[in-house]
């Protein structure tokens, strides 16, 4: 026995984790949100151990504890990167027996679906810059173009992450003498209340300041670059190079660089639409991709994973109006 036209969609990132529980007909019957989502931290098994309470959340929220699996669990995961992760958890989410039937891709392909239309649209590319960067698209023959985006090594740069080490470096040289002067010296200390580099330096090496707040130095970065500094105007300037070269690559290996295409963009970084990045990011498709449709999505990751479910389940069009309305 199961919950016949229910899914649950999933949308788990490095800093925060979304469920939802959707019935076929786009009513929204419960959500429930935990911590990030790293399985090459935890490893798999406990990865997915997280979603447990999330998923009995929101099943409880619509009075459906215990009352057997849903239709289809939809799972777009962070760090599910390669096709042999995308596997592992696949497996791994479907041995907990919350669902019938269980897909799973990378994160991106939710923000790709939410900024898409309903109309049975598939052909688009996406940019998320949030903690990390990564970007997918889909192909008019269901071709998709991805990055590994394991760090690094897999030519990775940007992000919020990488933002606040690169104005740390940054500032860290120019109190030393060793780089460029720059007003991010006063500022990231400042942010926490210090005075110096220096003492910055110690505190975060110390873990007297824990390693998670380092993401709120990417905000205090575009502030210093709002205000004309040639080093904080250079590393946002970069970040909005890095974000229109992953669009236009991608286009590029789908054969659409050539006719219009939606270039979803999306994450914490992209959907605060700084002035100096969003402009810029404009700036280089139109040149670069002067096909390309960019508009910036700021619902919820998880909207993308349920309107998934509700592709799954061949939904009416008016589910999708009902589903899309309840997050705005």
């Amino acid at each position: 026995m199961g919950l016949t036209g229910t899914a649950l969609a999933v949308d788990a990132g490095n800093s925060k984790t979304d469920v939802a529980l959707v019935a076929t007909d786009g009513r929204l019957l419960g959500t429930a949100r935990g911590g990030g989502f790293r399985p090459q931290v935890t490893g798999v098994g406990r990865a997915v151990d997280t979603l447990t309470p999330l998923v009995e959340s929101a099943l409880g929220q619509a009075g459906l504890t215990g009352c057997g699996p849903v239709d289809h669990l939809c799972a777009f995961l962070a760090n599910a990167d390669l096709p042999v992760e995308e596997t592992a958890l696949t497996t791994e989410i479907a041995d907990r027996g919350w669902a019938h039937a269980v897909s799973v891709r990378n994160d991106t392909f939710a923000l790709l679906r939410a900024g898409l239309p309903d109309d049975g649209a598939t052909v688009g590319v996406a940019v998320v810059c949030g903690t990390g960067i990564n970007c997918a698209g889909l192909g008019h023959d269901g071709t998709t173009a991805r990055f590994p985006a394991v760090g690094r090594i897999s030519g990775d740069w940007g992000g919020g992450a990488c933002l606040a080490k690169e104005a740390l470096w940054f500032a860290a040289r120019a109190e030393d003498g060793r780089g460029t002067p720059t007003e991010l010296a006063r500022a990231l200390p400042a942010h926490f209340g210090l005075t110096t580099m220096q003492a910055l330096i110690e505190e975060l090496h110390l873990r007297r300041i824990p390693r998670h707040r380092r993401h709120e130095l990417a905000p205090v970065l575009f502030a210093v670059a709002t205000t004309g500094d040639p080093v904080a105007r250079a590393i946002v300037a970069r970040q909005a190079e890095e974000i229109a070269l992953m669009a236009t690559v991608s286009l590029r290996r789908l054969g659409l660089l050539g006719e219009p295409t939606p270039v979803v963009l999306g994450g914490s970084v992209l959907a605060a639409r700084h002035p100096l990045l969003h402009d810029r990011v404009l700036q280089l498709l139109s040149e670069q991709a002067p096909k390309a449709l960019p508009h910036v999505v700021t619902a919820p990751p998880v909207l993308g994973a349920a309107l998934t479910a509700l592709d799954r389940a061949d939904a009416q069009a008016d589910a999708y109006l009902r589903l899309r309305g309840t997050w705005g």
